[in-house]
């Protein structure tokens, strides 16, 4: 196996952050361990700790101590090189590298930044320090506002020097693209010049949500006192607008996005810029800077505070307006570790440009058998946006649904339809710095499917006593209306219960969606993401106590939707006792629906093992299982736990969960006709996105 990947650029503000996190993305749905390593760090006034090593540490929540993901600074390298000490250099990167390497599987080191006085040094010693390591390399070069000839002949410099020093090349990255310049298109110009190289050669084009920063890193960076509209500092900067001119003329200079900077007393100037923001005759600017360190007059901020319109932030910094402007060009973008939208929108625009799976095939030689939960979820990341499907969500004034929604968009993982009242659904995304443009928002009030839907209700109900009014009103919530989207094909599949109750997000499921043919229950499973693997419990959420013809049931479709998520199904039936070594009522139903599945497996052709009754520890440790159930394909190496009631299974999820600070994905309805999920009312954002991403990958399913 390849145990390391340098990655290292020909310059600086390269977008190198965004490639990096593309590429532990790769790495780590493939393998368990991998650590991140910096040779060399920058010296920064402005932050504490290396921005690039915490970044992937808080997103990719790796284990590692920060102290051992660097070397040295780049001062303490210019020291020790201009002392005539390069090799005590190299033997401190090597020993902390070499640490790393005996705790981790893999580890991906990045090079330097290039904010040194000297390039052709940084170049030279991230070459060299790739060759200490024995590392592969991939190289990454800026295609920002060069020509098709300076973007190769800038790479092949860098590539002959790479090869003169005996390093292995594994792909060349152009970051910052000229929009409309494609990989091919290189390849074809720079294979004129060196017929014989076959290096992949990838594209990723200039992306003004990465490139432009937000009022956010403004704030940072000018260590500026945030007066007003908080919620709004993730708003893009289009460009810096110094305001020093008359309203009218003023006026005529706003762009899309221009963060205006001006003296903090041109009251003037900030009313202008609000009204601008509630006009549809100007552009909204996206903040306000004041210098001077002056701050509007009472009477002014009166006005700002009972403003109704969007909310504008408004900084008060104290330098003089030509310094400030002078700090904001020398202002960097960068991916903050929080930026969940930004660190979003780099991972979706490396998926869609770099050939992940060519990539990796080049890194990794070998693919180990145990899954991480962040292998797992960038699987079903992967998978959901592979074919897209159209999931509907009814909560739409859920602050985390949209934020979800958002991300959900980014990573280009499925098609989004949220239910609410238009305006007030956008208006709460803008509020909140969301974008959330290419998402259709319905209003089943207004909706013209809403006629066709209470007939159809109507339909389907009337052996239960239902009339035109309760079909109508059972319609008009937006959970009946989002399933009935479901059911007549408009969306497929949907995921709610942030703010509604479990009962209240599967009953109309349950009551036209219905059960799949041949099977009589409906069931939930939990995905359990323990450190090194992933298993799948059920039922923990719906059947308070199944016979053991349900039992069975949901036995295999709790190994289909293992088989659906790539686990393959070993499925143990639970129980407190191993074979027939203890006896009981809840034994002998477990033995009985052990018996039926089994039945079922045969008669159907499915590709599963089952065995049961089992007790827990046989059915998952492998010493227990060889004296328990000598010889058994299932117990030791089971994936799938079938527990016998909802009392067992709820609470052993929980204790698992909590007791091996394990992520519990579900509940996973499973056995519907199409996939309907639930939330719990207290989920995260993530668990949002991991949601629909799995109704997604269930929506492919039954399209097979």
């Amino acid at each position: 196996m390849s145990q390391n990947l340098y990655i290292t650029a020909t310059e600086e503000r390269s977008g190198k952050s965004l490639i990096v996190l593309g590429i532990m993305q790769m790495l780590k749905k493939e393998l368990h361990r991998v650590a991140i390593f910096r040779p060399i760090i920058s010296d920064s006034p402005q932050e504490k700790d290396d921005h690039d090593i915490s970044l992937v540490r808080n997103y990719f929540k790796l284990d590692q101590p920060y102290e051992g993901s660097y070397g040295c600074t780049l001062r303490e390298a210019y020291e020790q090189i201009n002392s005539g000490k390069e090799d005590a250099l190299h033997d401190l990167i090597l020993k902390k590298y070499k640490s790393l390497e005996e705790e981790y599987d893999f580890v991906l080191i990045e090079g330097t930044d290039f904010r040194g006085q000297d390039t052709t040094f940084e170049s030279d010693i991230n070459a060299d320090i790739a060759a200490n390591l024995g590392a592969s390399v991939v190289l990454i070069s800026s295609g920002r506002k060069k020509s098709i000839d300076e973007m190769i002949r800038q790479v092949q410099v860098s590539v002959d020097a790479h090869k003169e020093k005996g390093l292995t090349l594994v792909a060349c990255i152009i970051n910052r693209a000229p929009e409309g310049v494609s990989a091919k298109e290189l390849s074809d110009v720079r294979s004129r010049y060196h017929p014989d190289e076959h290096l992949p050669f990838y594209t990723i084009p200039e992306n003004q949500a990465l490139a432009n920063p937000t009022i956010n890193d403004v704030s940072r960076w000018l260590n500026a006192s945030v007066m007003y509209g908080a919620t709004g500092m993730n708003a893009l900067v289009g460009e810096y607008l110094i305001a020093a001119m008359r309203v009218e003329n003023f006026l005529e200079y706003l762009t899309p996005g221009s963060l205006v900077i001006t003296p903090g007393d041109r009251s003037d100037i900030i009313l202008a810029c609000l009204s601008a923001r509630s006009s549809t005759s100007y552009p909204g600017v996206s903040g306000i800077i004041l210098t001077g360190g002056m701050v509007p007059s009472d009477s002014i901020r009166k006005l700002i505070e009972g403003w109704s319109g969007a909310p504008v932030p408004i900084l008060c910094v104290k330098g003089h307006t030509y310094l400030v402007i002078k700090q904001l060009y020398e202002l960097y973008s960068h991916i903050e570790p929080g930026d969940s939208q930004r660190i979003a929108t780099a991972l979706g625009e490396f998926s869609k440009h770099v050939n992940v799976h060519e990539l990796s095939e080049r890194v990794i030689a070998v693919k180990p058998a145990q899954i991480s939960p962040k292998m797992f979820e960038y699987t079903l990341m992967e998978r959901a946006a592979q074919k897209r499907q159209r999931i509907v969500l009814p909560e739409g004034t859920c602050e985390r649904i949209l934020r979800a929604a958002d991300i959900l968009l980014r990573r280009g993982v499925a098609d989004l339809t949220i239910l609410g009242r238009e305006e007030r659904v956008r208006a709460l995304a803008a509020a909140n710095g969301l974008d959330l443009t290419w998402v259709e928002v319905i209003d089943p009030q207004k909706s013209p499917l809403m006629e066709p839907f209470v007939k159809e209700y109507l339909e389907l109900r009337k052996h239960k006593g239902v009339i035109e009014d309760i079909a109508r009103d059972r319609m008009s919530d937006p959970t009946y209306f989002g399933t009935m989207m479901v059911h007549k094909g408009y969306a497929d599949g949907m995921v709610s219960g942030a703010l509604n109750t479990t009962a209240h997000t599967v009953l109309p499921a349950f009551e036209f969606i219905k059960a799949k043919p041949g099977f009589s229950v409906v069931s939930s499973v939990f995905l359990m993401c323990l450190r090194d693997r992933i298993m799948v419990y059920g039922d923990c959420a719906v059947n308070t106590n199944p016979d053991a013809q349900q039992l069975a049931e949901i036995a295999l479709s709790s190994a289909e939707t293992a088989r659906t998520f790539g686990i393959e199904p070993r499925v143990a039936m639970l129980s407190y006792s191993t074979g027939r070594s203890g006896k009981g009522e809840d034994v002998d139903k477990v033995a009985r629906a052990t018996e039926i599945a089994q039945q079922l497996i045969t008669e159907r052709h499915l590709d599963v093992l089952l065995e049961g009754p089992l007790q827990y520890d046989a059915a998952i440790d492998p010493e227990v299982a060889n004296t328990k159930m000598p010889g058994s394909k299932v117990a030791g190496r089971a994936t799938v736990f079938i527990f016998p009631d909802l009392n067992t299974g709820n609470n052993t999820y929980k204790a698992v969960q909590r007791a091996a600070n394990a992520v519990a994905i579900g509940p996973i309805l499973q056995g519907l006709n199409k996939p309907v999920n639930d939330l719990s009312r207290g989920c995260t954002v993530d668990d949002i996105v991991n949601t629909v991403a799995i109704t997604a990958i269930q929506a492919q399913a039954e399209k097979k």
